[in-house]
């Protein structure tokens, strides 16, 4: 399953340069599937990878459900979560994922 923030988030940004496959964003940022991957041209939502997607929020910092994969095959647990300082990254139980999905993932963005 993925991670998300939520509204308890303080905006301290702590989280954004732990995640390696750079699933999260400030608040009111627009994100694309090349950020921190290896994707080119076409993807699977059939969007090019370089295009800008509308943020997820725009009031604090977000993860990209599609492009976290808990860190699995980088790290044992999600950075996130490991060094939130109010303990606002938790698991999203609109989107669970098996391991073997979420690693069929991690190796799709960094091929």
């Amino acid at each position: 399953m993925a991670i998300l923030i939520t509204d308890e988030c303080i905006n301290c940004g702590a989280c954004e340069p732990e995640c390696p496959n750079n699933a999260i964003y400030e608040g009111g940022v627009e994100w694309a599937w090349a950020d921190g991957t290896s994707l080119k041209g076409a993807v699977k939502t059939g969007v090019d990878a370089d295009d800008k997607i509308e943020p997820v929020s725009d009031e604090f910092f977000y993860i990209v459900t599609d492009k976290c994969t808990e860190c699995k095959g980088f790290h044992d647990e999600p950075q996130c979560a490991a060094v939130c300082p109010v303990d606002c990254c938790i698991p999203d139980e609109a989107n669970v994922e098996s391991e073997e999905e979420l690693l069929d993932k991690k190796a799709y963005m960094h091929v």
